[in-house]
C-alpha cells in the first residue's frame, strides 16, 4: 500500500469513498455530480489543496484532502483537513493513521501553521482517533450558512 497524490483517474473511486463518508455524516448527503466537481477543482488547483490516497495496485482504499487558507490569528497559511475516509474492509490496518500522518507532512511542507478538522459531535470513535494522532478539541463552535 502506498500513499500518493490522487489523480484524475481516481475520481470515480473517490466518489465511492465520499458516498460512504457522507452517508454516515449528519450534515451531508452523497451527490456524485457535486463530488466530481469538487474533486476535479482540487486536483486542477493544487495551490488550493491536495488529495492523498492510500492505493493498493489500482484500488483506492482511503483518501484525505487538505484545503488551504490563511489565518490572520497565526499570520500565515493553514489547512483544513477534509473528507478523511477508509473503505470498511480496509479499516483497522493503520491506513487512516498513515493517511493522516502524510497529510500532516504535506501541510508542513506547504508551510501550514495549523490543521483544523471537523467531525460529527456524536462520532466518539473518530474523535478518539484524531486525539491519538495529536489533535485536540477546540473551544470554537462551527457554524454554517448555505449560499446556494
Amino acid at each position: 500500500m502506498n500513499i500518493l497524490p490522487a489523480r484524475d483517474a481516481d475520481i470515480p473511486q473517490l466518489c465511492e469513498l465520499l458516498s460512504l463518508l457522507f452517508t454516515q455524516e449528519a450534515d451531508f448527503t452523497p451527490d456524485e455530480a457535486a463530488q466530481r466537481r469538487g474533486l476535479a477543482l482540487i486536483l486542477a488547483h493544487p495551490e488550493q489543496g491536495r488529495i492523498l490516497v492510500a492505493r493498493e495496485a489500482d484500488r483506492v482504499l482511503g483518501m484525505v484532502n487538505l484545503l488551504y487558507t490563511v489565518s490572520t490569528a497565526l499570520g500565515g497559511r493553514v489547512a483544513l483537513l477534509e473528507d478523511m475516509v477508509v473503505r470498511p474492509e480496509a479499516r483497522g490496518l493503520g491506513l487512516g493513521a498513515a493517511l493522516l500522518e502524510e497529510a500532516v507532512a504535506v501541510a508542513r511542507r506547504e508551510g501550514c501553521l495549523r490543521i483544523t478538522l471537523l467531525t460529527d459531535a456524536d462520532n466518539q470513535a473518530a474523535q478518539r482517533f484524531y486525539q491519538r494522532q495529536g489533535f485536540a478539541l477546540s473551544a470554537m463552535v462551527p457554524m454554517r450558512r448555505l449560499l446556494g
